[in-house]
């Protein structure tokens, strides 16, 4: 595989290339999650923690909420709407455990996502991607939201993997595919 940036195609070239970029975080998270079992994807360290599912659940959500709340600037449409039917949070702000979701169901989330943000940004100019959007406790930037994204989705990859490796030592499964 080549190392190198390329602008997705159909996009104003700077941000084909954030896209690209972005794109890769999620290949990434694909190749992290590779061969993963259903118990490994359902597993919550005994101390405390998220599972992978939680997690996926939840880079799901933020991306759109990202999208439609500060890129978009209006609501989610119904047909994501329903993608989610649990809150992001608890009533303690932990994340929500998500379990019995079947790691294609997450995917299928995560992808429907990410077509819709692919193509907010169809046809988008420079101007309208650097244009800042005020709120109440923040100004924020389309451009930066992608960097947000990518760099949310990389952080949750880590710990992505560590989950797996703890539940594969957990159950006993260490050295095989989990």
């Amino acid at each position: 595989m080549d190392n190198v940036s390329e602008a997705l195609p159909g996009y104003a070239p700077e941000i084909g290339r954030w896209l690209w970029a972005l794109a890769d975080a999620r290949r990434r998270t694909r190749l992290a999650l590779e061969d993963l079992s259903q118990p490994i994807v359902d597993w919550r360290n005994p101390h405390g923690g998220n599972s992978i599912g939680a997690l996926l659940y939840h880079l799901a959500a933020i991306e759109v909420d990202w999208l439609y709340a500060e890129v978009l600037e209006k609501p989610w449409p119904p047909e994501l709407e329903q993608l989610f039917p649990f809150d992001i949070r608890d009533a303690q702000g932990c994340l929500i455990e998500v379990r019995d979701v079947r790691l294609e169901e997450h995917w299928h989330r995560l992808d429907v996502v990410r077509v819709a943000l692919m193509d907010a940004f169809r046809g988008m100019s420079i101007d309208e991607f650097r244009r800042v959007r005020h709120f109440e406790q923040y100004d924020v930037t389309p451009e930066w939201v992608l960097h947000h994204l990518m760099q949310h989705e990389a952080e949750h990859r880590g710990q992505i993997g560590e989950l797996r490796l703890q539940a594969a030592w957990e159950s006993g499964l260490h050295g095989r595919t989990v």
